[in-house]
């Protein structure tokens, strides 16, 4: 479909600003958000995706008025650009991306672009593990202490469309690696780096040193008087670290190492001493998340609460009554004794061993999907010590058969969630969880991450 491009002719005669056009490729959340606020600040917008829009983001744009076209990249419509918002989904790669680049033409995220109409600060949090649980943690404390305060990024409603329609003094933003890579100007406030471990490589020429690098840009343009929170304990965050020029003020956050300004974790208190005169101390008992990696995240959302000067009995209620995201490690059900867990947001190897290392019982596992060139060592000593049977649910298992056939007596193939989870009813016994943790992509099968997760909650409800 090509919605009449030549809509905004008669706008750009009487609008001198809107002779500049903006193309937006990708008419998903971030996509059509950055066309709102593209609209809004008077530019001519064209959106352009190479997929079939969705009917409720098509909706929106037909409502704002705003040209399109979908199932197709029409190069005349699109190379004429000022500049060009990408969707984070579509590679540097993709051959409309290269094109713009031999040409000239800037092309930035949605985050860049907002981020030039709003005053707000932001928190900013990036990581390969735990960045959305984090994110959620943060805008709850910040919201409960009374900010005036906005949840965005690779979460929720667009930063665009916020920037838009909304008035926020502060956004919490969750970052990911393919929104760094397009972030020239954009200066966090306070930045948070979680970790780093191998994640969506096929992106990064399959080099870590290149994934790291784009992480670590969640620091760029930042001055001493703002902050960099990062993960003590992470190997390759002290990696790409040894290499840099911070000029953050930094906190790292430890639970193996006494921290003096920062947070540590030491006989099952966390510590987060930024002000030495009003620590926080916190028993990791009376945290809402459980588990040695939520302890991670509740660190950084603590440090991140503590330099904004909020009060400790606000962040340690907040931290006590959070209520995690869908899809990850969300219980579902006991059924005869057996409970069923639900971690589709696990999407590679690192979440998977998270998702094992917190569960203190047998699990039979259900994994598999598009695999990202995952390397499987690191769960293989989980996986002896507690996984009882893998269910594979996927297009194509061989490289999960390969990697775990001398650790598990059961390897099972399936392929819908219905039929993984009667598998899994039959193979669990009581007193054990099955555990859905994929580490894997989901488009082999799914529409998307959110999908495998409601197919599998849906198919536990139906036992």
């Amino acid at each position: 479909m090509n919605s009449n491009p030549n809509i905004s002719q008669n706008e750009t005669q009487s609008n001198p600003a809107a002779a500049t056009r903006m193309v937006i490729l990708g008419a998903g959340e971030s996509g059509v958000g950055a066309a709102k606020l593209a609209q809004k600040q008077g530019f001519d917008v064209f959106v352009s995706d190479f997929g079939a829009i969705a009917a409720a983001y098509k909706a929106d744009l037909q409502s704002m008025n705003i040209p399109f076209e979908e199932n197709q990249h029409t190069a005349d419509l699109i190379l004429n650009a000022t500049e060009v918002v990408k969707s984070p989904g579509i590679p540097s790669t993709a051959p409309m991306v290269k094109a713009l680049v031999e040409k000239g033409v800037p092309v930035i995220s949605e985050i860049e672009f907002a981020k030039r109409y709003t005053n707000a600060k932001t928190v900013c949090i990036t990581g390969s593990n735990g960045k959305s649980t984090t994110s959620m943690l943060t805008y709850h404390i910040l919201k409960n202490a009374g900010l005036n305060v906005g949840l965005a990024g690779n979460i929720g409603h667009s930063f665009a469309a916020q920037v838009a329609d909304q008035d926020f003094d502060w956004y919490v933003l969750e970052i990911s690696s393919f929104m760094l890579d397009d972030m020239y100007e954009f200066k966090a406030d306070i930045s948070v780096l979680l970790n780093i471990t191998p994640d969506h490589l096929d992106r990064y020429d399959y080099n870590i040193a290149n994934y790291a690098a784009s992480k670590l840009r969640i620091t760029q343009n930042q001055t001493a008087a703002d902050t960099f929170i990062y993960c003590a304990d992470d190997e390759e965050t002290q990696k790409i670290l040894a290499t840099a020029n911070i000029q953050a003020t930094t906190y790292p956050f430890s639970i193996l190492q006494k921290i003096d300004r920062g947070a540590y974790l030491e006989q099952d208190n966390i510590h987060i001493n930024i002000n030495l005169n009003n620590k926080l101390t916190m028993s990791i008992s009376d945290l809402a998340l459980q588990g040695k990696h939520n302890i991670y995240n509740s660190m950084a959302s603590g440090i991140v609460a503590k330099v904004l000067e909020l009060r400790n009995e606000t962040i340690r209620e907040s931290m006590g009554n959070f209520k995690n995201i869908d899809h990850r490690l969300e219980f579902v059900a006991k059924i005869n004794d057996v409970a069923y867990i639900n971690d589709s947001k696990a999407t590679n190897v690192n979440s998977t061993w998270y998702a094992l290392e917190s569960v203190n019982t047998d699990v039979v596992l259900i994994m598999g999907g598009v695999d990202k060139g995952n390397d499987y060592t690191m769960l293989k000593d989980l996986v002896r010590g507690k996984v009882k049977a893998i269910i594979c649910l996927g297009k194509d298992n061989k490289r999960i058969h390969e990697a775990f056939e001398d650790d598990v007596e059961v390897i099972v193939n399936t392929f819908s969630a219905e039929e993984a989870v009667q598998v899994a009813y039959h193979l669990a016994k009581k007193g054990s969880t099955v555990l859905l943790s994929p580490a894997c992509a989901s488009f082999d099968l799914f529409k998307n991450y959110e999908d495998r997760g409601n197919q599998f909650k849906a198919a536990v409800k139906e036992l």
